[in-house]
């Protein structure tokens, strides 16, 4: 009899366990008595495999596995146009369109640029490979990943929780991209002058004189304006776009102290973000693979339209000069302050540290060239950054000379580039809702498919643990995740909302992930082993010259740990009180905000004592226990174990 099929494409595989179980079952169906022999017949598995378990296996196993998957049990992408895309979509966020091009202006423009590509060669790209090729050659995400070194298994769930507070607020980002997105379709735009939602201290040329009145200091978020001293209140005014920020779009509160009522237009827009979060990963890598095709790629577009349309304006040269033309200061590299700017901006924007690059790379093919990949990711997100800065710039330029300023005096970064300056500068345009929509959108989607990796590392987290539980319940898994997202973003839709989720960025997304990425690193690179770990990855990309890992191993056991080390204590030691605006936090506020930075990376001593507490033997044979690989660590397919994990996993 000749099979279409072969047994040994199935007696090791989750499919063809399965499918044994089920025979078995059959055995004991009368109905099926006559067939029995045919069932139990080990060399007529594949005949009725082919027939039968085909529609059997695809009933079973969750929509996130095809046919052509290499892993049957955990899925791949379906191609690596996908991966590339989700990676850059991921590394790729909000923050190189509002901190970078202000980072590189304060910090004497081009000037700045030659620290922020030596921080990326030297720090950026290892991390980022390291990360990469540990997910990918074991197919695990952030936590069981760690199997490699027990006793730091804790980084896994830190950076778990670190991705899980950082979704909560950055979906209400996207919230504010969609809230101002729909208000743009009106002309003009509403933040265009001083309308009837306006105060007396609404000014449409200028902000930063003053008016003598009496307002809430709440309403000022500009931390440079300035005023003479008066024995009555002075109050600075604000531009329309500034004071529609705090009015319409936060109806903002005096401070965190008062909560307020949620706002329910941002809450509708935050259900509309988590909606079409859910509807794009609902099928994990399989439904957001496609599409980042377009949250991906639609961000040059309008980068580049925005470029185009910049550079025709008056004024946009000034703004260009002033990014990395002749007015940049090559003299700011002699400043430390500058560098430290630098490797921080590297740190955070590749998103290395959050369980993202792990868990994305996990469902990569065993032998897929992470080392390219790595390097077409990182430079892309760096000339992404240096690009959008052109389109900020060149628009800000013209609002300095329409407003007849200077640069630094409009020049802003974070919320108040993108929510207030750049929409003023926008509705100075001819066409001004065009402008402002395709913006606004490009800042969704930005974020968006951020928020997929966000969500993966999630549901891959929790699946990784009970496979047998959650694999086929994944739909359920992302859905369940979607919602206890949005319902803990809730508090920050409410008129304190801003302050909350100002609070969260400083804390949480800080210095916490520095020593994340340091314990992350000195722990593969002296505890597992960073020859061993190197011999891992030739075992997916192929045998490599000494000379090729000899700049790896320099970054991985010197460079890159004590560049990091060395960032994280000035961290610390600069370390300032956040606040929004002139709005100080209360010294609860402050205390919560501390205690979230802990209960990030408590979870690293705590899990490596209750692995020395598990683990046999005396302290030493302990501590030496759970600092060598677990049994389980190994590729995830014994196809590609090699020779090398059969022997040790024999105890050969």
């Amino acid at each position: 009899m000749n099979a279409v099929c072969t047994v040994s494409q199935y007696t090791h595989s989750l499919k063809f366990k399965r499918f044994v179980t089920y025979t078995e079952k059959l055995q004991n169906n009368s109905l099926l008595q006559p067939h029995r022999d045919i069932i139990k017949d080990f060399k007529c598995v594949t005949f009725f495999n082919c027939f039968f378990y085909k529609g059997f296996a695809l009933s079973q196993q969750d929509s996130h596995i095809n046919d052509g998957d290499e892993n049957d049990v955990r899925g791949n992408w379906t191609n690596k146009r996908e991966y590339i895309l989700s990676m850059i979509g991921y590394a790729v966020g909000l923050g190189n369109v509002w901190r970078f091009p202000y980072l590189t202006y304060k910090n004497g423009g081009a000037a700045f640029l030659i620290p922020y590509f030596i921080m990326l060669v030297v720090a950026g790209i290892p991390l980022f490979f390291l990360e990469s090729s540990f997910g990918q050659f074991c197919s695990q995400g952030p936590i069981y990943a760690w199997r490699a070194v027990p006793i730091l298994q804790g980084v896994g769930f830190s950076m778990l929780v670190v991705n899980s507070l950082v979704s909560i607020y950055y979906n209400v980002i996207i919230a504010y991209s969609l809230f101002y997105m729909f208000a743009s379709f009106q002309s003009p735009l509403p933040w265009s002058s001083c309308l009837s939602w306006v105060d007396t201290n609404c000014n449409i040329t200028t902000t930063g004189t003053c008016n003598i009145t009496s307002l809430p200091a709440a309403n000022s978020t500009r931390e440079n304006d300035t005023c003479s001293p008066s024995t009555t209140t002075v109050i600075p005014t604000q531009s329309p776009s500034e004071q529609y920020w705090d009015q319409v779009v936060l109806q903002r509160s005096s401070g965190l102290d008062e909560t307020g009522s949620i706002v329910w237009r941002l809450a509708l827009c935050l259900l509309l973000a988590m909606s079409i979060l859910a509807a794009a990963v609902i099928k994990g890598i399989k439904s957001s693979g496609k599409v980042v095709y377009f949250t991906a790629t639609f961000p040059y577009v309008v980068i580049l339209i925005l470029v185009i349309r910049g550079v025709t304006l008056e004024g946009a040269a000034d703004g260009i000069q002033f990014y990395i033309g002749s007015q940049s200061n090559f003299s700011k590299l002699a400043e430390a302050e500058v560098w430290k700017d630098a490797a921080t901006q590297t740190f955070y924007s590749l998103s290395i540290g959050w369980g993202g690059v792990m868990t994305l790379a996990s469902y990569n093919k065993f032998h897929n060239n992470i080392f390219l990949d790595s390097f077409v990711v990182t430079l892309a997100n760096a000339g992404t950054s240096v690009f959008a800065g052109f389109a900020i710039f060149s628009i800000l330029g013209h609002m300095a000379y329409v407003y007849g300023k200077n640069i630094g005096e409009v020049a802003e970064d974070g919320f108040g580039l993108v929510f207030i300056v750049y929409p003023d500068a926008l509705s100075k345009l001819p066409i001004a809702p065009l402008w402002s929509v395709l913006f606004f959108f490009m800042l969704f989607t930005l974020g968006l498919d951020s928020q997929f990796a966000g969500i993966e590392v999630i549901t891959t987290c929790l699946i990784d643990g009970f496979p047998k539980i959650l694999q086929s319940r994944r739909t359920l898994i992302t859905l369940v995740t979607c919602v206890v997202i949005f319902l803990l973003g809730l508090p920050c839709v409410t008129q304190a909302g801003i302050y909350w989720v100002t609070l969260m960025d400083q804390f949480v997304a800080s210095w916490v992930l520095l020593v994340i990425v340091l314990v992350e690193i000195i722990g593969i690179s002296y505890i597992y082993g960073g020859n061993r770990f190197i011999e891992d990855i030739e075992m997916m990309i192929g045998n490599k010259s000494f000379s090729f890992w000899l700049w790896w191993r320099a970054c991985w056991f010197f460079i890159t740990p004590c560049l990091i080390a060395v960032v994280l204590v000035w961290s610390l030691a600069t370390f300032v009180p956040p606040s929004y605006g002139t709005v100080e936090f209360p010294a609860w506020g402050l205390a919560l905000g501390w205690c979230m930075a802990v209960f990030c990376i408590v979870w690293i001593p705590i899990v490596a004592v209750y692995k020395l507490i598990r683990a046999e033997g005396n302290a030493l044979q302990r501590l030496q226990s759970v600092c060598r690989p677990s049994e389980e660590w190994h590729p995830y397919l014994e196809i590609h174990r090699g020779e090398r994990y059969s022997e040790e996993h024999c105890g050969c």
